[in-house]
């Protein structure tokens, strides 16, 4: 697998598009990979997500079963007098994990319930979780089979930020898609390294074409 950042230029046309709908990034993301089995094999599947750190500095975050080629970004929405994204192996890092080990992490997702919108539909929808208490319980309740747990702080409560909370909406086709998003920042624990590899290849809950459910790591202070 490998891990890529990209930097993304918000002041050009092609980025604001981009950066203002999920279907068109997930789209600039797909045409990355040439051959199918780069994007996606049995297990792994490519996730990305947006960070972004301050006004003018936006990155896409990428990982993949097979080494991208960004060139078409570049031309699109990105800085072509510098280097604008580095690609690194991820095996490295899935290959070292291992129970108790403690880990910063990042991750955007939709913490989303299915249910019927009234009383007599016949069908089930999914509805995004809107109350902070909700969107971390949705977390901690898929932590544990997912490999990991969310740590806690002196005060018992989970070792949680969150951030960036809102509902999208966008354009697919004919049809308007409302999205519930959410980045997590936090401190977890690995209690079980083989789901927890599963779990950062196949990435957590929905809309992973959207750009959730990337979870990323970096050494816990």
């Amino acid at each position: 697998m490998y891990l890529t950042r990209f930097q993304i230029n918000p002041a050009r046309r092609g980025a604001r598009k981009l950066l203002g709908s999920p279907q068109a990034m997930h789209a600039a993301v797909r045409a990355a990979f040439a051959a199918p089995e780069d994007h996606e094999r049995d297990g792994v599947r490519t996730l990305w997500r947006l960070d972004a750190p301050s006004p003018t500095t936006v990155h896409l975050y990428i990982t993949s079963p097979g080494r991208p080629d960004l060139t078409h970004l570049v031309e699109q929405a990105g800085w072509p007098t510098t280097d604008t994204w580095v690609t690194r192996d991820y095996d490295g890092l899935l290959a070292s994990l291992s129970d108790g080990q403690e880990w910063a992490f990042r991750l955007t997702a939709n913490p989303a319930h299915s249910g019927r919108k009234t009383a007599d539909a016949k069908e089930t929808q999914r509805f995004g979780r809107l109350r902070e208490e909700e969107q971390v319980s949705w977390l901690i309740s898929r932590a544990a089979e997912r490999g990991f747990v969310v740590s806690t702080q002196s005060d018992g409560r989970p070792n949680l930020r969150l951030h960036h909370r809102q509902t999208l909406t966008f354009r697919r086709g004919m049809d308007n898609v409302t999205l519930t998003t959410v980045t997590y920042d936090g401190i977890l624990q690995v209690v079980d390294a083989a789901a927890f590899r599963r779990t950062l290849c196949r990435g957590i809950g929905h809309a992973k074409a959207y750009g959730c459910g990337l979870l990323t790591l970096a050494p816990a202070r």
